[in-house]
């Protein structure tokens, strides 16, 4: 008789990101969860910030390093590495957000969806 196989469980792109992050030391990350929403492009945004350009560029290269290496996937779009104050991953469904923190304070964009379920990790 033949023996069913589990189907492994496919690897969450929230939970590679989130990972990404937390290895390159990220401050205060948040999941903003969009899915109950209609008519959004995406279902998530994770964010966070680190304390420096070096820092800000070592965390979004992680991220990119651990969504690839987990789940296979590019960002479908990517940008502000050019100045690293604020970049974007955009993984189509979920986009990452990783700022220098005096950017995060000023564009506070876990305040833009006050009806948004938002969750602090803890990266510790």
């Amino acid at each position: 008789m033949p023996v069913k196989r589990k189907k492994a469980e496919k690897p969450h792109i929230d939970d590679a990101i989130i990972k990404g992050m937390i290895d390159k030391k990220a401050k205060n990350i948040v999941s903003i969860d969009f899915s109950k929403f209609q008519n959004t492009m995406f279902s998530r945004f994770i964010i966070c910030h680190g304390t420096s350009r070096t820092q800000v560029e070592a965390i979004a290269d992680a991220v990119e390093e651990e969504v690839r290496k987990t789940t296979g996937q590019k960002p479908v779009h990517r940008e502000g590495f050019q100045n690293a104050e604020w970049i974007l991953l955009d993984y189509f469904d979920v986009v990452a957000h990783i700022f220098q923190e005096k950017y995060r304070d000023f564009y506070k964009l876990e305040n833009l969806w006050a009806d948004a379920e938002i969750k602090h990790i803890d990266s510790e």
